[in-house]
């Protein structure tokens, strides 16, 4: 069975279609995505006219979320698309030494989750080469030691949040400035009101997350819903129901902090020159682009992308 599933849509979904589950929703118009067109042609060149009523007919190919056979294949599937997520955070500079870390929920023992090695660079590493742990950091599988602020920030975010099937971390450049700010995101463009109303800010700068207390004071300021965190002075956090959600948001919330950056520079008066967009637009937006599907969707592309250029860390 191929790990991606597709869907085969041929007509307007149905209201249950829309309503369903992530995983069973079927609502291309919410993407913008069109339909068979009832115009009918026939392309000069070889094409007869039983070929173009034929072509009429072919289902239109929608991406969807992949359905699994076993938990090791969905496993092997989730450690394939972390590894390829830490390779895309060392192609865009998302790296800094030894900090940094991206965790998933086993899909078989979810009290246990998958994480990088301590100290080997993003840019190497393979889906064969991540480390199962506990919430306590003990390793279940592997022979390589992990970052203990890796397992008290992510091992308490899995503990208290049951959706968050994966988490990221890493020391990006505009993040953590952004971060010095102590404020949140503001939604100034299409690509912020991705985030608008679903993240939070951590203002209490303790130092390297050592300890149990400070891993429980960042699930409060995540909140029960929220999929992301400016950690003051320090950067960013992303969460998702997939690791190709996860790993987007990060993507996609380092550029805004970037992108805000810009923006305020640019004008005398920083955030109070910018035009914003209006609650309602933003709430809008945030329906189409900022659920858990559309984080899986912006993914793919770069998983195309960097499986490509460096399939080795698929193995």
């Amino acid at each position: 069975m191929s790990l991606e599933k597709s869907f085969f849509l041929t007509e307007a979904p149905s209201a249950e279609q829309v309503k369903a589950p992530i995983g069973e929703r079927r609502n291309p118009d919410k993407y913008a995505i069109f339909l068979r067109s009832k115009r009918q042609i026939v392309l000069t060149g070889t094409e007869t006219e039983e070929e173009a009523r034929a072509a009429e007919k072919e289902p239109i190919h929608i991406e969807g979320l992949p359905k699994f056979m076993s938990f090791h294949e969905q496993r092997t599937h989730m450690k394939q698309k972390l590894a390829a997520g830490f390779r895309l955070m060392a192609l865009y500079r998302y790296d800094e030494g030894v900090a940094g870390h991206m965790t998933f929920r086993d899909p078989e023992y979810p009290d246990l989750f998958w994480v990088n090695p301590l100290a080997m660079y993003f840019g190497h590493i393979k889906a064969s080469d991540l480390v199962l742990v506990d919430h306590k950091g003990k390793i279940v599988r592997g022979n390589t030691v992990v970052n203990k602020a890796a397992f008290m920030i992510h091992g308490a975010i899995h503990g208290a949040r049951e959706d968050v099937i994966c988490a990221v971390h890493t020391h990006s450049i505009y993040g953590r400035t952004f971060s010095t700010f102590g404020r949140e995101l503001l939604p100034i463009s299409q690509d912020a009101c991705a985030f608008y109303g679903a993240h939070g800010l951590y203002p209490d700068f303790g130092g390297v997350v050592y300890t149990p207390e400070e891993g429980e004071r960042l699930v409060k300021a995540l909140g029960p819903t929220n999929k992301a965190l400016i950690l003051q002075n320090h950067g960013l956090l992303t969460t998702g129901k997939t690791v190709d959600e996860a790993v987007w948001w990060f993507l996609a919330m380092e550029r805004c902090c970037q992108s805000q950056i810009l923006a305020e520079s640019a004008h005398p008066n920083g955030w109070k020159d910018l035009k914003i967009i209006d609650d309602e637009v933003a709430r809008g937006v945030y329906q189409n682009t900022g659920d858990a599907q559309a984080g899986y969707m912006q993914f793919q592309p770069l998983f195309q992308m960097i499986t490509k250029l460096q399939p080795d860390c698929l193995e």
